[in-house]
């Protein structure tokens, strides 16, 4: 009887420790980025040492290194082998990376994926352009103008132009000053374009006129009709942004 008590306890054993052992983890993943915030560190500051982790969050090296490798995998923490650790750059590349494997093994339907994403793009571009119209320069327009007229060349030739399509909807809210902004619509952008690989493209030059019609909208600081001009960019769209 004793025995099988045993057998038993060893066999509860692995999946105890497992679960006790990722609890240690999401703790010390915590008190990490904490300590990051608690201290003001930037990204590329140098972090404390595995063995100065361990001593001040009363850790073995083992959970330590499990959750830095969970921070690594999230770009906080930069791991840099004979050099250190330090803090990362929080870069959305994870955010792209689940979006994608999210839209991508989630829907049967790959139309039916693109419009959701599509949809939060389109929601949150409406939002910004509004905000964005009465701050566009003359050297702004003339900007978003030559990339256009780029887009019109390559579509003329039947060229797609996805880096122009992305450098568009980069420069038009740059005058907003959002650090954050280019960084989520290029997540957004990059989940799209990867999903979309697999579908047949937008005419390039139909892509152009819709990109056109924008930028005489906003040359007319006209707001309604440079919503509609985008509504009308996102609804038609096809497989490419």
């Amino acid at each position: 009887m004793s025995g099988e008590r045993t057998m038993r306890a060893m066999s509860q054993e692995p999946g105890n420790r497992s679960s006790a052992d990722r609890r240690v983890s999401s703790r010390i993943r915590h008190e990490v980025v904490q300590l990051i915030l608690d201290r003001k560190l930037r990204a590329g500051s140098p972090l404390p040492t595995e063995t100065e982790l361990m001593a001040a969050l009363g850790a073995s090296r083992n959970s330590v290194r499990e959750a830095l490798k969970a921070l690594q995998a999230l770009d906080i923490v930069d791991i840099r082998h004979g050099y250190g650790m330090y803090v990362g750059r929080a870069s959305l590349a994870p955010l792209i990376d689940g979006l994608t494997f999210r839209t991508l093994t989630q829907h049967d339907d790959e139309a039916a994926a693109l419009g959701e994403i599509l949809q939060v793009r389109q929601v949150l571009e409406e939002g910004l352009i509004g905000r964005v119209v009465p701050l566009l320069g003359e050297p702004d327009l003339d900007r978003l103008d030559a990339v256009v007229t780029g887009m019109e060349t390559a579509g003329r030739s039947g060229l797609v132009f996805p880096e122009l399509d992305r450098e568009f909807h980069e420069l038009l809210y740059q005058p907003l000053g959002n650090a954050l902004l280019p960084q989520l619509l290029g997540a957004f952008w990059s989940v799209f374009h990867q999903v979309s690989r697999r579908g047949t493209p937008t005419p390039p030059s139909l892509t152009a006129a819709r990109h056109r019609a924008i930028v005489t909208a906003l040359r007319a600081r006209d707001v309604e009709g440079a919503k509609g001009a985008l509504g009308e960019h996102f609804r038609g769209v096809g497989v490419t942004g």
